[in-house]
């Protein structure tokens, strides 16, 4: 455990070593090719670096509610547990289930280190499996990502059946597909709603049509918002449809402000680039058009509940896949001019917001 780093600077820490990283990335961009054997070799051993250090310096963090969020009702869960009591999370089955056999056979520390080996690794073998040689890219988008950090010390059951369904979405036979997906949403029952909209690309794959769904779920939201909380609620358990209905109950800062426009705004930067290579550059490719599918459906979801308590809980469902929507067109095809400068810039602005929305304004 890193008990000699002061809690209040924990945070900031991992997000200067992502500045040096991210700086390294866009330095190399500037200067290499993508496809050269020396920045892929490069790239590798970045990557495993990269790795490494994220699993152990999240997974032995120390245990914090006041800078972690939830981790210490996790701990408490644990603990209560192992003195046998009861769970508080018996509604999502399979992470019940893993809590309670690990508070049997580990100490806390350890179970946050498995959690967090549950939250990366899917994580990087999904990036593995798309991207090949240039996963470093992926992974490092996924890191970077607004929401990385929270959902791997905070949110941590959502976090990891949100890696899991990433990974699900990297398989190519259906029926490994299908158990990973099960597998997310017993995890964390919210992960019906991305899986409903997986589910969907099966039965209509043009993505304009999504494009101009999304785009309507904005006015929908705006003249009638109450009315899609109150309606969405009637279909999720009572204690995660107050999240709909109960208003800002525990005066969270995200929702506190009603319609979130710079929010909206981020979640178009993923839109408005899937537009680009789609429409503008006829980029084709069927798996791209199912990822950016599932990510409009999901966010529009949010939109429509907008307003909620913890409506960030559910922007999280569609903002999960939102560095692979940015990303994939680059490491899949050549069809911009200098490809990988360009990545180089959109990876430098991508992690721009998250450090001034963890760092600067945190």
């Amino acid at each position: 455990m890193f008990d000699f780093i002061p809690l209040h600077y924990y945070t900031s820490i991992y997000y200067y070593f992502l500045l040096v990283v991210v700086f390294l990335m866009f330095t190399r961009s500037r200067s290499t090719d993508i496809t050269s054997n020396k920045s892929i070799n490069t790239n590798r051993y970045l990557g495993l670096f990269l790795l490494l250090v994220t699993i152990f310096y999240m997974g032995f963090r120390p245990i914090s509610g006041v800078y972690f969020g939830d981790m210490a009702t996790y701990a408490n869960t644990f603990e209560r547990y192992q003195t046998g009591g009861t769970s508080m999370f018996r509604k999502d089955v399979v992470f019940d289930f893993f809590l309670e056999v690990c508070s049997k056979i580990m100490s806390v520390q350890l179970f946050f280190l498995v959690c967090i080996l549950f939250y990366v690794l899917p994580l990087w073998g999904a990036c593995e499996k798309w991207f090949k040689e240039y996963a470093f890219y992926a992974f490092l988008a996924l890191l970077i990502s607004f929401s990385f950090w929270a959902y791997g010390t905070n949110g941590i059951r959502n976090g990891i059946a949100t890696s899991i369904f990433l990974y699900a979405l990297s398989k190519e036979k259906l029926h490994y597909k299908l158990a990973l997906v099960l597998l997310a949403i017993g995890i964390h029952n919210s992960l019906i709603i991305p899986a409903t909209a997986l589910g969907l690309t099966y039965f209509y794959k043009n993505p304009k049509t999504y494009f101009y769904g999304w785009l309507l779920c904005i006015p929908l939201s705006l003249v009638s918002g109450g009315f899609w909380e109150s309606l969405f609620a009637g279909f999720m358990s009572d204690d995660r449809a107050s999240y709909l209905t109960d208003g800002n109950i525990n005066d969270d800062a995200f929702s506190s402000t009603g319609f979130r426009w710079d929010f909206v705004l981020y979640s178009a930067s993923a839109i408005y680039g899937a537009s680009f290579f789609i429409f503008k550059k006829n980029f084709t490719d069927a798996k791209y058009n199912r990822l950016v599918s599932i990510y409009l459906t999901t966010n529009a979801f949010w939109i429509l509940v907008i307003r909620a308590n913890f409506s960030n809980r559910f922007a999280y469902l569609s903002w999960f896949l939102m560095a692979i929507i940015i990303v994939y067109p680059f490491l899949t095809k050549i069809q911009i001019k200098k490809q990988h400068k360009v990545l180089g810039i959109v990876l430098v602005a991508y992690f721009g917001f998250s450090f001034l929305m963890n760092v600067i304004l945190a």
